[in-house]
């Protein structure tokens, strides 16, 4: 990452999503992988535990192969595996679009304020993850704002890039539908992988540990924090220097002049 490069003004904020904007992974997620493999008759189980582990490979598919491969190696001889872990895939996304509608999972602390921030301040949202766009989609409309998918210029989602976090290939995927240069922008990611990848993009980053990977390592992130932050309900610093501020607002993000 370069050192000391003046930003210029800040123009956007890009977001990770599971983990990030919501805590989607342990109970929405993981369930519905599981009520996949029930409905296929598989005799797959995620644990919760197991869960966290799988977590060091991004992308619903790729996790699932990687599963196979490394604890069900019997199911290797299955034919046409890659075909049917995308079967598996589809269907395990419809059965987490019914859940988040059925049961919205809460954003996190300080992401709606921050988003209604950003926006009345002028500057501009996009997404970066490595869930599906359909999955994006259902989480704001349910647990934001029904009108709120409008209110991201760019939501870089899914196979839109092949090569997923940790590769930066998302980011610069979104940079570029934004126009915007790095120094521009500030990224919220909550996990090893992302941070991986927004820093290889160049990007300061804000980094909110979530359930799954608070003993990660962030080092280098520009701030880490429990969370966003409210003005009742301030964060804790893990690392950083916030000054005086009680919560992420634009004006503390505005302050960031380096990378």
């Amino acid at each position: 990452m370069r050192k000391g490069y003046l930003m210029t003004e800040l123009k956007a904020l890009i977001f990770d999503v599971d983990g990030t904007l919501a805590e989607t992974e342990r109970d929405a997620h993981r369930v519905a992988f599981n009520d996949t493999f029930a409905e296929y008759d598989l005799d797959w189980h995620w644990s919760v535990e197991l869960y966290g582990e799988l977590l060091s490979v991004t992308g619903g598919k790729e996790r699932m192969k990687f599963y196979v491969e490394n604890y069900r190696t019997d199911d290797l001889r299955r034919s046409n595996l890659d075909g049917f872990i995308a079967e598996l895939h589809q269907r395990k996304t419809a059965l987490y679009n019914e859940l988040l509608a059925r049961r919205p999972i809460p954003l996190r602390l300080g992401i709606a304020r921050l988003l209604k921030e950003a926006r009345n301040e002028g500057l501009r949202l996009a997404i970066a993850t490595t869930t599906s766009d359909k999955n994006v989609i259902t989480l704001l409309e349910h647990s934001l704002s029904s009108d709120s998918v409008g209110w991201f210029d760019v939501i870089a989602a899914g196979d839109i890039v092949s090569a997923k976090k940790p590769a930066p290939d998302i980011y610069h995927y979104a940079l570029k539908e934004l126009g915007l240069k790095a120094e521009n922008c500030i990224a919220f990611e909550d996990s090893k992988n992302g941070f991986r990848a927004a820093r290889d993009a160049d990007l300061r980053t804000v980094i909110t540990p979530s359930d799954y990977t608070r003993q990660e390592d962030f080092t280098g992130a520009t701030l880490i924090l429990d969370h966003l932050g409210e003005p009742d309900e301030p964060f804790t610093v893990l690392a950083g220097d916030v000054g005086d501020a009680r919560y992420v607002d634009v004006a503390l993000l505005r302050r960031f002049d380096s990378i």
